[in-house]
Parts: structure tokens; sequence; C-alpha cells
């Protein structure tokens, strides 16, 4: 019996790249089979290492950042400032199929790093980037991912109006912008099967961020209607009945379309409340007129019942509803577990299994997997250049002399 070969088994990512979206960009390769090279300064390593709070709060006793988005992946470390370093990375990339950046054109450029100069040495080769704008941006810097969602409205779009607009937070630009390098990366790779010839790709946090603003930004486009821009309270929604409510323990969101039938079920599973029955809001249009007077109607009869208790009574009428859970409800819940978006494994710097997030995609016969967090500063370095890149012991030595590499 064979073993079933991981879906990108064969494809040599160089990974340059720091922090987080070039990073888990390579990472999604990563986990299902490609072999990606992380290639990192020889003091200090990609800044990402040294990440041990997020907003001034610890993160745990080992560096989830740096080793989660880094997993699967080997490490050389080389000083890209020297001639001999910058003929490492042009021998790796005759032998690679991927080159991903997410540094500065300049920085690249002053490298001998650009695509028409990797292109020289291997027209086959992927040139990817992942950037703040865009490869046709007009701004370049700051490219923070709450900068570049403060600039596409999606910021201004959330939050209640007259209160400041709220940042989407958990790094969401970022990560999305990271699967949609990996997505770009996939779709030339294809494209190569055909022509025999790489080319440039680029995932931007702006467009990622336009892209989780999708329907939002949709509507506004085809109608230049500003209801679509702005902010909306929970109080004056355009549907009273999708809306989040407060239960007795914790917030509710209910998703119940406004027509006579769904209004009636609800009423009967709320206890059919007097201030329910009110005559204005018999019809799907005094609903949406008077939805103030509804919301405020309906507040106090969820706030009698726990969140677990209105979930089981509505889902039981085929209404649906979800509870506002914690990150602390996801991380046990079975379902994500199931899925693989949750898994454990072990991590060498504590010796012991961790939990991480996992796979967001499954398939069937090649399944992803996490068989190890991110290596160790250049862990890879010597045998690379020895195995794959056909470098001597003394011509290693020499480079370690150098401090080529370390």
């Amino acid at each position: 019996m064979t073993t079933q070969r991981a879906a990108l088994d064969g494809i040599r990512v160089i990974d340059l790249t720091v922090w987080f979206q070039g990073p888990v960009a390579a990472q999604h390769l990563a986990d299902f089979g490609a072999e990606v090279i992380h290639v990192e300064r020889p003091k200090g390593g990609d800044q990402g290492r040294g990440v041990r709070s997020i907003k001034a709060l610890p993160v745990g006793d080992w560096n989830q950042y740096f080793l989660v988005i880094n997993r699967n992946k080997k490490s050389l470390a080389v000083d890209l400032k020297q001639p001999q370093g910058r003929e490492i990375l042009y021998r790796l990339a005759e032998k690679s199929d991927v080159f991903l950046s997410n540094l500065a054109a300049e920085n690249l450029a002053a490298w001998g790093l650009t695509a028409d100069a990797l292109h020289a040495v291997n027209p086959r080769l992927v040139y990817a980037v992942t950037s703040g704008y865009g490869r046709w941006a007009t701004a370049t810097k700051p490219a923070f991912d709450m900068t570049v969602q403060a600039l596409t409205g999606l910021m201004n779009r959330l939050g209640e109006p007259g209160e400041p607009p709220i940042y989407l937070g958990m790094g969401s630009g970022d990560a999305f912008g990271g699967l949609l390098g990996a997505l770009g990366i996939l779709i030339a790779l294809q494209q190569r099967r055909r022509t025999g010839k790489g080319q440039i790709v680029d995932a931007s946090l702006y467009g990622a961020q336009l892209l989780l603003a999708a329907p939002t930004l949709q509507a506004y486009l085809a109608t230049g209607d500003a209801r679509y821009a702005r902010q909306r309270s929970r109080r004056t929604p355009e549907n009273p009945l999708w809306n989040p409510y407060p239960a007795h323990d914790r917030w509710l969101f209910l998703c119940v379309p406004n027509d006579d039938t769904s209004y009636a079920t609800l009423r009967r599973v709320l206890g059919d409340p007097p201030a329910a029955r009110e005559p204005r809001f018999a019809s799907a249009a005094g609903r949406r007129e008077h939805a103030t007077a509804l919301v405020d109607a309906l507040d106090p009869v969820f706030r009698e019942r726990s969140a677990e208790d209105w979930t089981a009574r509505l889902r039981a009428e085929d209404l649906a509803v979800s509870p506002i859970g914690t990150l602390r409800d996801l991380a046990e819940d079975p379902q994500a577990w199931a899925n693989d978006y949750l898994l454990e494994t072990f991590c060498e710097e504590v010796k012991r299994t961790v939990t991480v997030r996992g796979l967001p995609i499954g398939l069937s016969k090649t399944p992803g997997r996490v068989e190890s967090l991110g290596p160790e500063l250049g862990q890879d370095t010597e045998l690379l250049l020895a195995d794959l890149l056909g470098y001597t012991w003394d011509e290693i030595g020499a480079l370690k002399d150098a401090k080529v590499i370390p």
C-alpha cells in the first residue's frame, strides 16, 4: 500500500517574507506539501520571531505568532547584502517554482531580486508579491491592516452612528490577503503548465479588504445609495427581524425574513407578547417603517431567557438564530475540531502539545497537515546549500567565515 503524495508535493517556494501576510500565504502552500524555504536575515531573522505579545498582551510562553504562520517550512539564513548571499538566492531560484516576497520593492531591487532578474535566471518562476496597496499603488506607506482598512471605507461602515468607526480587527486583511496570495500562486502555476512560463502575481491588503466588503461594496457601486456606505444602528435596521438582540446572558443574532408567516412564528415562540401584537407591526411594511419601535418592544422579551434557551426554541421552529460566541466558545466547539479548523501539534520550544489554528480548506484524498511548527533560525541552511545547491563543505565554511550565513 502506497502513501498518497501531498497535493503540492514537488513545488518549491522561496519565501522571502516577514510578519504575517506574506508568511501566511506561504504557510497555506506548505500545509499542502510544498517545500517552502523561509529566507531570513542571519541576525534576528524574520521580525515575527520577536513577537511575544499582541497590543501589550502576552500570548503565552511560546512564540505562537511566528511558529504557527511558518509551520511546515525550512529556514535558510543568508545575508542578501553580500554578493555571495545574492548568488545563493539566484542558484535557489534556478531550482524553484515560486519566489514570494512582501518586502519593499526598493529592497528587492537593491538586492537584484526583481522579477526581470529572477526570470532571467528561471523563466518558469512564478514571482509573487503580497503588498499593501497593489502593484500599481500610488500610496505605499503605511501599509498596516488597520490603515488599509481605514482607506477602503470598510471601517467607516462599522459601529453605531455618531460613534467612532470600528476596526474589524483580528488581522483579517493580512490573513485574507495571504490566502489570496496563495490562490494567485496556484493559478499562475496552472497557467505555467500550459505555457512553460512564469508570471508576476500580486495580492494586497487593499484588494483583500475590498473582497471582505464585497456584498456591501457591490450594492453601493450598483446604486450609489449612502445606506450601504454609512454606519447603521441596530435600532434602525432595514429588517428588525434580522438583527442582534440581548438575551439574559449574552447577545443573539436573529436572522428571520420580514414576512408575515415568519413573524407569526416568531411571535408564537416569544410567547406572543402584547407589544409585538400592535397593529403597526402587522405587515412587513409596517415592521420596516416602525423598526425602532419593534426593536424596543422585542429587547425586553429576549432578555427574559438565556441565549441557549432562545436558540433551542427558535431553531425548533426553523427560525435561524445563533448566540454571539467568544473565542473560548470556539476553542471548545466540537465541529471546529472535527473539521481540522483547530489542531494539536507538538511545540519543540516548550516541549509539549499546543493548540493551533488548523486548515481552513479540506481535501478528501490529499488533506493538508501540520507536521512541524516554525523552524529555528537558519536550521536548514547548510543542508540546503550542500544537498540542493551543490556547495562543497569547504565553500560552506568560507561563507560562514564571511558571515554570509550563520
